[in-house]
């Protein structure tokens, strides 16, 4: 899982940021990127790809990244620039933000999926980084966790739709709570909400948990 930091310290960069984004693939709520610094050779045999991972180990790991990482950053961008831009532009958008909301200096970024991000800085992109790169895993951890909690928030302010249990994706449920209320300030309207179709079943014991 470090193969790609130990070739960038190799090259001389220090300081390297994973990045990963949650909340691609949702009616509802926002899109949350992450990125993530690490301590040199850092080692963390439980971090993995966020969705191979429990509810209840994901947390225990993003407190275990906070209080080990070297920095930390965020990007979040609501349904409404959503809407405006399309949810890839808001995903590279929350990434960048993610970027230059951390605090310290960076050299080299791993990123998650195909595209590069529009900063002045050495970067690398690799398909399904969260499964092959430490620190695009722990940034997929915090991202996801981080998006998580956003939704309990909105819970509270939209129960009917049960933001608790499907975090805004377009369960069987969801989507009969749409029917029934119509949707609400946080549903992406360019999502084709009305004509979205359930979630398949899938067996996966934490498949509830893990939508991203």
């Amino acid at each position: 899982m470090d193969s790609f930091e130990k070739d960038a310290y190799h090259r001389g960069y220090k300081f390297i940021a994973g990045i990963d984004e949650a909340g691609r693939g949702p009616l509802a709520g926002p899109v949350v990127a992450a990125a993530v610094i690490l301590p040199m050779n850092y080692k963390n045999d439980e971090i993995n790809d966020s969705k191979k991972l429990s509810p209840k180990r994901r947390e225990r790991l993003y407190d275990a990244i906070y209080s080990d990482a070297i920095a930390i950053g965020l990007g979040v961008v609501e349904p409404l620039i959503i809407d405006t831009v399309n949810i890839l532009q808001a995903t590279l958008t929350a990434m960048q933000e993610a970027v230059l909301n951390l605090t310290c200096p960076v050299d080299y970024l791993l990123i998650d999926g195909k595209r590069q991000l529009s900063v002045s800085l050495p970067q690398e992109a690799i398909v399904k980084g969260d499964a092959k790169s430490i620190s695009v895993a722990s940034a997929s951890i915090i991202a996801k966790v981080s998006r998580d909690r956003i939704m309990e928030i909105y819970h509270r302010q939209f129960p009917q739709y049960n933001f608790l249990k499907n975090k805004g994706y377009g369960t069987e449920e969801h989507l009969s709570a749409i029917r029934k209320y119509g949707v609400c300030k946080i549903h992406r309207k360019s999502f084709k909400i009305a004509t979205a179709s359930p979630l398949p079943e899938t067996g996966d014991l934490f498949a509830e948990n893990n939508f991203r």
